[in-house]
């Protein structure tokens, strides 16, 4: 196999080959066909997630097809197409996942930071942990699905069912989650970097209600908002726009931090909350409804060796949309 590897945080990332890996008791090995590139990834990049397994392979939007099965599996077959996900293996005996809530497991592994993940031409994945995707979509289309989509809509829930919604931040997550919202019946309201008038205008292409920059005040109070931008300026202005008894969620597992405001922002039965990674229902509930809603997924496909350019590109904006790395 060959796997771009991330020796030390914030180095290039570097091309190698490693031994074929076979999958161990529970577990399966995919043929990855597609990964999508997250902000997660360039958190893992820069080293600003702690304890990350070293050296790693990034990459936890992966698509792939089962090549080879460890013993004891027994619902998943080879050749079969299946998805993996940030959240990779739970314990399955803390306070959390016996309480429904394995994204909050004690001893949780994720994907691309605390075990190798898909930006190679391989991957093992607990078999627990890879979603059937059936045969509908394309590799590359339903790569972000498994991160931007899976956290979007877990944050969506998070918000409530408010009709008015704020995005904060209109990348991967956003225009998933935008597509989602408005089939809900939903009206969007995007917030981008200032001045930045092609992401705004992608935005309206996605029949959003208004789209402007971080620093603008909505024509209307929200009645939620979500945080895809992982900057903790924006929690002031966020909480500001939502109504009373509004909600602002930080969807990102990163954000910087987030600076003193007025208590009378948050006063008035206003809630903020954060997500934390995902749980498998979560997974099952959204590929089941994305066919539904026909979510159009904006890409922008790099090969595999050029990972360290699509991280780069993701960082300085450089693209609408998701990045997704193609072996």
């Amino acid at each position: 196999m060959k796997a771009m590897i991330l020796t030390h945080p914030g180095t290039p990332l570097v091309w190698t080959d490693l031994p074929d890996r076979q999958p161990g008791p529970g577990q399966v090995r995919v043929i990855v066909l597609a990964c999508g590139v997250c902000r997660t990834d360039l958190h893992v990049f820069d080293g600003e997630l702690p304890d990350p397994k070293s050296p790693i392979i990034p990459g936890h939007e992966i698509v792939g097809r089962i090549d080879a099965i460890g013993a004891g599996v027994s619902d998943l077959e080879l050749g079969q197409r299946v998805g993996i996900p940030w959240l990779g293996h739970t314990c399955g005996v803390c306070r959390y996942c016996r309480e429904q809530h394995e994204n909050l497991c004690d001893a949780p592994l994720f994907t691309g930071y605390t075990r190798d993940g898909g930006f190679a031409t391989a991957a093992i994945a607990d078999a627990r942990f890879a979603f059937p995707l059936g045969e509908t979509g394309s590799d590359v289309a339903l790569a972000p699905l498994l991160c931007a989509g899976l956290i979007g809509w877990r944050s969506l829930k998070l918000a409530g069912d408010g009709k008015r919604l704020g995005l904060y931040g209109f990348g991967a997550a956003g225009h998933i989650v935008a597509q989602v919202a408005r089939w809900q019946g939903r009206e969007i309201y995007a917030f981008t970097r200032p001045g930045d008038s092609g992401t705004q205008a992608f935005a309206r292409s996605l029949g959003v209600t208004w789209a402007g920059g971080s620093d603008e005040v909505p024509p209307e109070p929200l009645d939620a908002a979500i945080l895809y931008a992982p900057d903790g300026d924006l929690v002031p202005l966020a909480l500001k726009a939502v109504r009373k008894g509004g909600t602002v969620v930080c969807a990102g597992i990163h954000m910087s931090d987030i600076p003193g405001f007025p208590y009378d922002i948050l006063w008035e039965e206003r809630r903020l909350v954060s997500v934390a990674n995902l749980t498998r229902q979560d997974g099952i509930e959204f590929l089941a409804l994305a066919p539904q809603i026909g979510i159009v997924v904006k890409t922008t496909v790099y090969p595999l060796e050029q990972a360290n350019q699509a991280l780069e590109d993701l960082r300085a904006g450089r693209f609408d949309g998701a990045a997704v790395l193609v072996p």
